[in-house]
């Protein structure tokens, strides 16, 4: 089974490329975003307490969301692979995600960083907000967004470095281009 971590500031394609990688490999998704999306429509309290965070351009607390993962991880039963996309965002994040596959026998395969300008990430994330209606698609909350990816995000680039699953991909050109250097990397690992 592989685990792909599917990386990237907001606007970097990361749920169009796993949508790709769902269709091309069977894998499961797991976008966090959605999931949180999901509990927010639902009114659930979780939905609640998560709608304040995301409001404010914030973090969900990592409790929450392994507990989250965990249990959407734990119903997929025997799969060929799972992408997380939107999680970790965070050192101690990516932990508790290596110490929750470890209790299930399994790691992180390989970890994709989907780089796109933030010029780029700006018009996409703006464009999307009038189409999709999305309230955090706004430019006082995209900037925010950027900011924490900046602060508390990105140096995760260097742990996954570390522990040897990174694979820069750029983000920008064809979108076929940019899911074949996926495929590549997934392939690989």
């Amino acid at each position: 089974m592989k685990n792909i971590v599917i990386f990237g500031a907001p606007g970097s394609g990361k749920g169009t490329q796993s949508d790709k990688i769902v269709e091309k490999y069977g894998f499961k998704h797991i976008s966090t975003g959605d999931v949180l999306r999901d509990e927010i429509k639902n009114g659930t309290e979780l939905g609640k307490t998560a709608k304040e965070y995301i409001d404010n351009g914030q973090l969900i607390p990592d409790s929450l969301m392994i507990d989250i993962l965990a249990s959407v991880y734990d119903s997929f039963g025997k799969v060929e692979g799972v992408i997380f996309d939107g999680f970790p965002r965070t050192i101690p994040q990516a932990e508790a995600l290596k110490s929750m596959l470890a209790e299930r026998n399994t790691e992180v395969s390989v970890m994709l960083d989907l780089e796109v300008p933030e010029e780029e990430l700006m018009d996409r994330l703006i464009k999307r907000g009038q189409i999709s209606g999305r309230a955090d698609d706004n430019e006082e909350t995209i900037k925010k967004r950027l900011t924490v990816y900046h602060n508390q995000t990105s140096p995760l680039i260097d742990w996954y470095k570390a522990d040897g699953k990174y694979t820069y991909i750029k983000g920008t050109g064809a979108l076929d281009t940019i899911f074949a250097d996926i495929c590549d990397a997934i392939d690989k690992a």
